[in-house]
């Protein structure tokens, strides 16, 4: 009990700045932290929702929203997360605002870089090296396969959970989106992009894959007009070819209709599980 309180004490410090409440489901509880700056940016703001029972905290999910990269933010996923944490009470959560991009700022490096920035920040601030899942949906699901697959070489990052997000830009399919001209302009700031590799393909998730690549868990729609089916099937060649573990699902439905109660409780028995095998290898 008084290591409990001397813990929960520390966390108090450390965000003073922020509301904090605490939030139950059954016998677990969290203590929230809500938009904590991790950054100099009015964007760089997080959520963090703390297990009380301290004892097994080993493993982060990171959740990144979608909406094109441009639009977008953390509270559009808090219902999901709130159902992960009723499943998975023993770890920490961070759902996560980035700098959105626009036509004067490209997404990238702006957003992998966030992403690097709220695991510097935890492990400073909570004095921890956890593992972590990366879990977006639509733009947030790109961001989460193209961060583990370019910068997961120090193995941090154990499961990437991909909904709904674009693999590879270069698909006939994904082309038909409608902001597809926005992609290829401001997607990516071409300084970053070295060895003649075309934007499209740099920003590819499937363009750094490897034989040592995170395990991924990955939902595509079967009506989805925006990141079509297609995705799902070049995704998993590639992670086929290099024999990466990983799990793919189609659910019924749009772009958004993951959202729906019978979709969303299919996705996190299946990201359980996903889990459950990644732990046992």
């Amino acid at each position: 009990m008084k290591k409990q309180i001397l813990i929960f004490g520390i966390v108090l410090l450390i965000f003073t700045a922020c509301q904090q409440k605490t939030i139950e489901f059954g016998k677990n509880s969290f203590t929230i932290e809500k938009n904590i700056s991790y950054g100099s940016d009015p964007n760089q703001k997080m959520n963090v929702y703390i297990p009380e029972n301290t004892a097994h905290k080993k493993d982060v999910f990171i959740i990144i929203h979608g909406g094109g990269w441009r639009a977008g933010e953390k509270s559009q996923l808090t219902g999901f997360t709130h159902q992960l944490m009723k499943k998975f009470p023993q770890y920490i959560f961070v759902n996560m605002d980035y700098r959105l991009a626009s036509t004067t700022q490209y997404a990238l490096p702006h957003q992998t870089d966030d992403i690097k920035n709220v695991m510097m920040y935890l492990e400073k601030t909570l004095k921890i090296k956890p593992n972590y899942i990366l879990l977006g949906n639509s733009a947030g699901g790109h961001l989460s396969m193209f961060y583990a697959y370019q910068f997961n070489q120090n193995k941090k990052i154990k499961a990437v959970v991909n909904i709904v997000g674009p693999a590879d830009l270069n698909d006939p399919g994904f082309k038909n989106y409608d902001e597809y001209s926005f992609v290829e302009k401001h997607l990516i700031d071409p300084n970053i992009v070295k060895n003649k590799t075309s934007l499209m393909d740099f920003g590819s998730p499937t363009h750094w894959v490897t034989k040592t690549s995170t395990p991924t868990l990955s939902f595509y729609g079967t009506q989805d007009t925006v990141v079509p089916l297609s995705q799902k099937e070049i995704l998993d060649s590639v992670l086929d070819k290099n024999k990466v573990y990983h799990q793919s699902y189609e659910f019924n439905g749009t772009h958004l209709s993951w959202e729906n109660e019978i979709n969303s409780a299919f996705l996190i028995e299946k990201i359980d599980l996903f889990l459950k095998n990644i732990d046992k290898k």
